[in-house]
């Protein structure tokens, strides 16, 4: 096996080191996250770090890079309390992907992209159409992780929109029907699968 130690990666070349780590993780979700600015102004951004927090509330978090720029997630968050999270799936890789550029807050992502906005019920805040599963958020708190600077942010479900057919009777969300993509690193894309659902395991007697 191919061996690092510490002392390996903390000498690596800065982007190498990032494409490693960033990898060693394992697959990560694709998610955009749409939010809109007190001035109106609708922002998409992708993210590979949304996680599932708990059940009962329905909390889901995701990190934020160091806010030593500017972070128009962020701030249009902290404005309005609230933001969507859309899954990325096979047919808007790249343009979901280009969303990770850094405009300028006084452009939408929308507008450079052939992404689409979408609004559901009162919410102010675009949801991304076509998206298999939308789900409305609320910004609950956020903790900062002081090793690195990065920020915790977690959000309660409001509202949840599937696309039919990927709904089982048990609740289970079937993503391999949509197309749903999944990142390896920062710029790696792959459309899983499922292969199959094992039963609640309990120890041997």
């Amino acid at each position: 096996m191919t061996h690092f130690t510490q002392k390996d990666i903390d000498e690596m070349h800065h982007v190498y080191k990032i494409n490693l780590i960033n990898s060693c993780s394992g697959y990560k979700s694709a998610n955009l996250i749409g939010t809109k600015s007190s001035e109106g102004i609708t922002n998409v951004a992708i993210f590979s770090s949304v996680t599932h927090i708990g059940s009962a509330p329905a909390i889901l978090g995701f990190f934020l890079r160091p806010n030593t720029v500017t972070r128009n997630t962020y701030d249009n968050i902290r404005e309005t309390g609230y933001y969507s999270i859309n899954h990325v799936h096979e047919n808007i890789l790249m343009e979901a992907h280009h969303t990770s550029a850094k405009y300028d807050k006084t452009i939408s992502e929308f507008d450079k992209t052939l992404l689409e906005e979408d609004y559901k019920g009162n919410y102010l805040v675009p949801f991304v159409k076509d998206a298999p599963v939308q789900i409305a958020m609320k910004y609950i708190e956020e903790y900062p992780i002081k090793v690195n600077n990065t920020i915790l942010v977690i959000g309660e479900i409001q509202d949840l929109y599937l696309a039919d057919n990927l709904l089982e009777p048990d609740g289970f969300i079937d993503l391999s029907k949509a197309n749903v993509a999944s990142i390896n690193g920062l710029d790696g894309y792959t459309i899983p699968k499922l292969k199959s659902r094992l039963a609640y395991q309990r120890p041997k007697i």
